[in-house]
């Protein structure tokens, strides 16, 4: 990416400061034009004082003097500490409004991206948070660093040139020769180091994503008494982050003084060939100075440009990956239109394959049918594609081939809003947000009143445990059991209340007594719903208008249980590992008596 690119992807989001933007250009004139003040002051200084010492001076007239150009420079001093402030208050306005407009930004693209977007390993949790904020600190830094350092500064060396041009074109021509020489050390500089960014960037969110992993599974860590394990992982890539860093500065610091021997090869140049002019009478002894200050004020940019330049050769490593993160259309998916009134909930698969996007291929030509008004169940041994036949249902991924219908229409001619707003999920994997119980329930129905938030609670068995913490529902949710979490989400779905019910595991990480519970729940939302149930508890699936048994990927039989059990195969193989595991003999006997 290169300097045009990033404005021209960053005006969108500058456009709407256009007035601070045309303020802060105002204000670097004027304090370019006074930062030439000072230089012109001290040449008229000490051409001054050198008249004066040529004849008796009185008192009066030295007082004049002197309090004439203190008061001129005291004066440039406040005006030019005004100016700054004014720069600095517009561009901290600028970027912070800015990291704002782009971080809203970036979250919009986020959520609407399709799920196969984060099965990508490189946009892994912690990949992609580090991204995000190195992303965004980057790119407002970069507008800091442009209308705070970058712009007065140029600004500042262009009047000084101009003005050692009018009073020597010589002198003008030396002061010029030094920045070629700059800009090709300069260039140098960016080459070497933009591999070496790039590697810092991947380690950086590696690392990220190492952490981010470590503190999600430190319970395992402990467990298995893994703490040195994770550690020396940890420092595997603490030392390739630091080597690459002091490749990164150890470069620097070689163009770094590169660049300070340019500026000194510039300084000596332009005294030598000034004092050669002021030998041959044709420039006043002030004019050493004004030269030196002038061109001290050329050279500033010199000085710090080596400073910003890193850091703006950074931003644009980092500007590359994340302007791919939050423009790549590739995965917003496709937005139907449809919506309908007469909503069956008739779901199907149709002959489907699906690849997901790492490259493993979970479905083979399956075909699904979810009746209206009807439970279907979907059994078979782990890994069998269950799970991403659901996935499909919901609209989360698109088939690789087939097709997914909606009441015999395409599902992604729905909206898909329209069809999740229909759709009840309680997953595998429950998600529970930071917040309280009550919070989280009522992610299920955003409207909903604390007296539904307690009724859907009830529905899953979960009102008489919330009554029991000290803080009731408003207990952070993160700190209940696996159980109660899960709970949590069953009691979303009763408050969503909708009219189809996509059940992957309910009730797992469950006990005995409140899966029954939940199972009665359950049954009784089920009535006039389209239900799709995946679950290992048999005495959920048996019921089911029809089931479907899959084996990696494909679907090899479908019935009812009774129908299916007496076909043989690996349904009945599974029951009779059920009850086997159940011990249902002993079971039976101990009930019974």
């Amino acid at each position: 990416m290169n300097t045009f690119i990033l404005i021209r992807k960053l005006w969108p989001f500058v456009r709407n400061y256009r007035g601070s933007l045309a303020v802060a250009l105002l204000l670097t004139t004027i304090g370019a034009l006074l930062a030439q003040v000072t230089p012109l002051v001290m040449e008229y200084s000490v051409n001054t004082v050198q008249k004066l010492l040529d004849r008796p001076i009185e008192k009066t007239e030295v007082a004049w003097v002197v309090g004439s150009l203190v008061a001129i420079l005291l004066t440039k001093e406040l005006l030019s500490l005004l100016v700054q402030l004014g720069q600095k208050f517009l561009s901290d306005r600028i970027r912070f409004r800015m990291a704002a407009d782009l971080y809203e930004f970036t979250i919009s693209r986020i959520v609407s991206y399709h799920l196969s977007f984060f099965a990508l390993g490189q946009n892994q949790t912690g990949k992609l948070e580090k991204r995000i904020d190195k992303g965004i600190e980057s790119l407002t830094k970069t507008v800091k660093n442009l209308f705070v350092d970058i712009v007065p500064m140029m600004a500042n060396a262009l009047f000084a040139l101009v003005l050692i041009y009018n009073k020597n074109v010589g002198v003008g021509i030396v002061a010029t020769l030094v920045l070629p020489l700059y800009a090709y050390i300069s260039r140098e500089q960016t080459k070497r180091q933009s591999q070496i960014r790039r590697s810092i960037q991947e380690i950086r969110e590696n690392k990220a994503n190492a952490l981010f992993g470590l503190l999600e599974s430190i319970f395992v860590v402990k467990s298995f008494v893994r703490e040195r394990y994770e550690q020396d992982r940890q420092h595997v890539l603490n030392v390739s982050l630091c080597t690459n860093e002091i490749r990164h500065h150890r470069t620097n610091y070689l163009f770094d003084g590169l660049k300070s021997v340019a500026e000194q090869i510039g300084i000596v140049l332009v005294f030598v060939v000034t004092i050669y002019f002021v030998l041959n009478r044709q420039m006043t002894i002030g004019a050493i100075l004004l030269h030196i200050m002038l061109f001290n004020n050329v050279s500033a940019p010199v000085r710090h440009l080596h400073r910003i330049y890193d850091e703006y050769s950074e931003a644009l490593v980092y500007a590359e990956g994340f302007f791919d993160m939050i423009e790549n259309n590739t995965y917003l998916p496709h937005q139907g239109s449809l919506k309908t009134t007469a909503w069956q909930g008739h779901f199907s698969l149709k002959n489907v394959d699906f690849i997901y996007p790492n490259g493993k291929q979970a479905l083979r030509n399956v075909t699904l049918d979810l009746q209206p008004g009807k439970v279907t169940a979907i059994v078979g041994l782990s890994g069998a594609g269950k799970s991403s036949a659901l996935n499909l249902l919901a609209g989360f991924y698109n088939p690789t081939q087939g097709s997914v219908l909606l009441d015999g229409k395409p599902l992604s001619d729905y909206d898909s809003e329209f069809v999740r707003e229909n759709v009840g999920l309680v997953l595998q994997k429950n998600h529970i947000f930071a917040g309280t119980i009550e919070e989280n329930i009522r992610y299920g129905r955003l409207e909903a009143t604390p007296d539904d938030v307690i009724e859907a609670a009830r529905q899953a068995s979960l009102h008489a445990q919330v009554l029991q913490l000290p803080q009731g529902y408003q207990t952070e949710a993160r700190t209940l059991s696996g159980g109660q979490q899960q709970r949590i989400a069953i009691a979303r779905l009763f408050l969503k209340n909708p009219p189809v019910l996509l059940l992957d595991e309910p009730t797992a990480s469950l006990d005995a007594i409140t899966a029954e519970q939940i199972k009665e729940s359950l049954d009784a939302i089920k009535q006039n719903r389209t239900v799709l149930i995946i679950s290992h508890n048999i005495s959920q699936i048996m019921d089911a208008d029809q089931i479907y048994v899959m084996q990696e990927g494909e679907v090899i039989g479908q019935g009812t249980h009774e129908s299916l059990y007496q076909s043989g195969g690996l349904y009945r193989d599974i029951i009779d590992s059920n009850a086997r595991t159940l011990n249902i003999s002993r079971l039976a006997a101990t009930v019974l008596g």
